[in-house]
Protein backbone atom coordinates (compact mmCIF):
# COMPACT_ATOMS: atom_id res chain seq x y z
CA UNK A 1 0.00 0.00 0.00
CA UNK A 2 2.47 2.53 1.14
CA UNK A 3 4.74 1.39 -2.29
CA UNK A 4 1.69 2.26 -4.39
CA UNK A 5 1.34 5.49 -2.57
CA UNK A 6 4.43 6.36 -2.93
CA UNK A 7 4.69 5.53 -6.80
CA UNK A 8 1.16 7.07 -7.10
CA UNK A 9 2.97 10.74 -5.82
CA UNK A 10 6.09 10.18 -7.82
CA UNK A 11 3.98 10.17 -10.68
CA UNK A 12 2.19 13.29 -9.57
CA UNK A 13 5.07 14.76 -8.84
CA UNK A 14 6.49 14.22 -12.30
CA UNK A 15 3.47 15.56 -14.12
CA UNK A 16 3.55 18.32 -12.38
CA UNK A 17 7.16 19.07 -12.99
CA UNK A 18 6.32 18.74 -16.46
CA UNK A 19 3.37 20.78 -16.29
CA UNK A 20 5.60 23.75 -14.82
CA UNK A 21 8.51 23.40 -17.46
CA UNK A 22 5.36 23.72 -20.56
CA UNK A 23 4.27 26.85 -18.70
CA UNK A 24 7.73 27.93 -18.67
CA UNK A 25 8.74 27.31 -22.14
CA UNK A 26 5.52 28.73 -23.07
CA UNK A 27 5.99 31.68 -21.07
CA UNK A 28 9.58 32.33 -22.85
CA UNK A 29 7.95 31.63 -25.98
CA UNK A 30 5.23 34.78 -25.65
CA UNK A 31 8.30 36.94 -24.31
CA UNK A 32 10.78 36.20 -26.79
CA UNK A 33 8.13 37.10 -29.95
CA UNK A 34 6.84 40.10 -27.88
CA UNK A 35 10.63 41.25 -27.79
CA UNK A 36 11.13 40.14 -31.55
CA UNK A 37 7.86 41.76 -32.74
CA UNK A 38 8.79 45.51 -30.68
CA UNK A 39 13.00 45.26 -32.07
CA UNK A 40 11.11 44.77 -35.61
CA UNK A 41 8.70 47.31 -35.27
CA UNK A 42 11.04 49.49 -34.19
CA UNK A 43 13.76 49.56 -36.82
CA UNK A 44 10.70 50.15 -39.47
CA UNK A 45 9.90 53.09 -37.62
CA UNK A 46 13.95 54.21 -37.69
CA UNK A 47 13.79 53.10 -41.23
CA UNK A 48 11.35 55.43 -41.72
CA UNK A 49 12.14 57.82 -40.29
CA UNK A 50 16.10 57.61 -41.81
CA UNK A 51 14.05 58.06 -45.22
CA UNK A 52 11.65 60.77 -44.44
CA UNK A 53 15.32 62.69 -43.22
CA UNK A 54 16.90 61.93 -46.32
CA UNK A 55 13.93 62.94 -48.55
CA UNK A 56 13.88 66.18 -46.91
CA UNK A 57 17.10 66.84 -47.57
CA UNK A 58 17.17 65.69 -50.99
CA UNK A 59 14.35 67.72 -51.84
CA UNK A 60 16.10 70.51 -50.20
CA UNK A 61 19.01 70.99 -52.31
CA UNK A 62 17.35 70.09 -55.78
CA UNK A 63 14.51 72.59 -55.75
CA UNK A 64 17.22 75.10 -54.09
CA UNK A 65 19.75 74.42 -57.22
CA UNK A 66 17.05 73.95 -60.22
CA UNK A 67 15.02 76.79 -59.07
CA UNK A 68 17.56 79.12 -59.88
CA UNK A 69 19.00 77.82 -63.13
CA UNK A 70 20.13 80.26 -65.65
CA UNK A 71 22.18 80.73 -69.03
CA UNK A 72 25.57 78.81 -68.90
CA UNK A 73 28.37 80.99 -69.14
CA UNK A 74 29.14 79.77 -72.36
CA UNK A 75 25.60 81.42 -73.42
CA UNK A 76 24.11 78.06 -73.97
CA UNK A 77 20.71 77.97 -72.46
CA UNK A 78 20.41 76.73 -69.24
CA UNK A 79 18.69 73.59 -69.46
CA UNK A 80 20.82 71.14 -71.04
CA UNK A 81 18.71 67.87 -70.91
CA UNK A 82 15.33 66.43 -69.72
CA UNK A 83 14.44 62.77 -69.83
CA UNK A 84 12.53 60.46 -66.94
CA UNK A 85 15.71 59.48 -65.48
CA UNK A 86 18.10 62.60 -65.53
CA UNK A 87 17.67 66.69 -65.80
CA UNK A 88 20.69 68.77 -66.41
CA UNK A 89 21.12 72.94 -66.10
CA UNK A 90 23.55 75.61 -65.44
CA UNK A 91 22.44 77.12 -61.77
CA UNK A 92 25.72 79.00 -59.60
CA UNK A 93 25.19 76.35 -56.99
CA UNK A 94 27.97 77.52 -54.90
CA UNK A 95 27.38 81.46 -55.19
CA UNK A 96 31.08 81.43 -56.45
CA UNK A 97 29.53 84.03 -59.37
CA UNK A 98 29.95 81.33 -62.14
CA UNK A 99 27.43 78.53 -63.39
CA UNK A 100 27.90 74.71 -62.23
CA UNK A 101 27.19 72.50 -64.87
CA UNK A 102 23.98 70.45 -62.82
CA UNK A 103 23.01 66.83 -63.71
CA UNK A 104 20.66 64.42 -61.64
CA UNK A 105 20.51 61.20 -62.92
CA UNK A 106 19.47 57.90 -61.93
CA UNK A 107 21.94 54.92 -62.39
CA UNK A 108 19.78 51.63 -60.96
CA UNK A 109 18.55 52.77 -57.67
CA UNK A 110 21.14 54.76 -57.35
CA UNK A 111 20.54 58.78 -57.43
CA UNK A 112 23.04 61.01 -57.88
CA UNK A 113 24.40 64.30 -59.06
CA UNK A 114 27.51 65.36 -61.31
CA UNK A 115 28.70 68.58 -60.82
CA UNK A 116 31.10 69.94 -63.78
CA UNK A 117 33.00 73.68 -62.81
CA UNK A 118 33.38 75.67 -65.70
CA UNK A 119 37.33 76.28 -66.90
CA UNK A 120 40.34 77.68 -68.95
CA UNK A 121 40.76 81.21 -70.64
CA UNK A 122 37.56 80.81 -72.57
CA UNK A 123 35.21 79.17 -70.18
CA UNK A 124 33.87 75.71 -70.88
CA UNK A 125 32.54 72.78 -68.89
CA UNK A 126 34.77 69.61 -69.53
CA UNK A 127 33.39 66.64 -69.20
CA UNK A 128 36.32 64.86 -67.27
CA UNK A 129 36.04 67.30 -64.75
CA UNK A 130 32.72 65.95 -63.48
CA UNK A 131 32.21 65.56 -59.64
CA UNK A 132 29.97 62.73 -58.87
CA UNK A 133 28.23 62.21 -55.74
CA UNK A 134 25.26 59.90 -54.50
CA UNK A 135 22.11 61.44 -53.23
CA UNK A 136 20.12 58.43 -52.46
CA UNK A 137 20.08 54.98 -52.70
CA UNK A 138 16.82 52.26 -52.56
CA UNK A 139 15.39 54.30 -55.06
CA UNK A 140 12.44 52.21 -56.47
CA UNK A 141 11.00 54.74 -59.08
CA UNK A 142 12.33 54.83 -62.72
CA UNK A 143 10.52 58.07 -64.10
CA UNK A 144 11.70 60.66 -61.34
CA UNK A 145 11.05 63.96 -63.40
CA UNK A 146 8.31 65.26 -64.60
CA UNK A 147 7.87 69.00 -67.14
CA UNK A 148 5.00 71.42 -67.54
CA UNK A 149 4.84 74.21 -69.85
CA UNK A 150 3.67 77.55 -69.12
CA UNK A 151 0.12 76.89 -69.56
CA UNK A 152 0.41 74.33 -66.70
CA UNK A 153 -2.42 75.31 -64.12
CA UNK A 154 -2.64 72.49 -61.55
CA UNK A 155 -4.17 70.07 -63.39
CA UNK A 156 -2.72 69.83 -66.96
CA UNK A 157 -1.00 67.19 -68.33
CA UNK A 158 2.67 66.62 -68.53
CA UNK A 159 4.60 67.62 -71.38
CA UNK A 160 5.49 64.19 -74.13
CA UNK A 161 8.91 62.89 -74.30
CA UNK A 162 11.44 63.74 -76.05
CA UNK A 163 11.02 67.04 -74.23
CA UNK A 164 11.87 70.03 -75.55
CA UNK A 165 13.40 71.49 -73.15
CA UNK A 166 12.34 75.67 -74.56
CA UNK A 167 8.87 74.71 -73.46
CA UNK A 168 10.54 73.55 -69.44
CA UNK A 169 8.99 76.35 -67.02
CA UNK A 170 8.38 73.96 -64.04
CA UNK A 171 10.23 70.68 -62.74
CA UNK A 172 7.89 68.04 -60.80
CA UNK A 173 10.26 65.07 -58.71
CA UNK A 174 8.89 62.29 -57.40
CA UNK A 175 11.56 59.88 -55.56
CA UNK A 176 9.91 56.63 -53.80
CA UNK A 177 12.49 55.08 -51.72
CA UNK A 178 12.66 51.38 -50.25
CA UNK A 179 15.57 49.83 -48.67
CA UNK A 180 13.43 46.48 -48.97
CA UNK A 181 11.44 45.77 -51.39
CA UNK A 182 9.84 42.28 -49.63
CA UNK A 183 9.22 43.71 -46.18
CA UNK A 184 7.41 46.27 -44.03
CA UNK A 185 8.19 49.50 -44.37
CA UNK A 186 6.31 50.24 -47.43
CA UNK A 187 7.87 52.80 -49.72
CA UNK A 188 8.27 56.33 -49.17
CA UNK A 189 7.32 58.63 -51.97
CA UNK A 190 8.14 62.24 -51.88
CA UNK A 191 7.27 64.38 -54.46
CA UNK A 192 7.31 68.38 -54.79
CA UNK A 193 7.45 70.52 -57.71
CA UNK A 194 9.57 73.51 -58.27
CA UNK A 195 9.14 76.38 -60.57
CA UNK A 196 12.67 77.86 -62.72
CA UNK A 197 12.69 81.65 -61.44
CA UNK A 198 14.40 83.11 -64.78
CA UNK A 199 11.64 81.27 -66.72
CA UNK A 200 8.86 82.53 -65.22
CA UNK A 201 6.19 83.52 -67.11
CA UNK A 202 2.64 83.67 -66.21
CA UNK A 203 3.23 80.20 -63.39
Amino acid sequence: MNKELKNKKRAFTLLETLFGVAIFILIVGVLTLFSRNVWVYNSFISAGFINADAGRQIFKTMVSEIRTASTADTGVYMISQATVSSFTFYSDIDSDGLKEKVRYFLVNTTLQKGVIKPTGAILSYNPLNETISTLAIDVTSASIFTYYDKNYDGTTAPLSFPVNVSDIRLVKITIMLDKDPNSSPVPMTFSTQVSIRNLKDNL
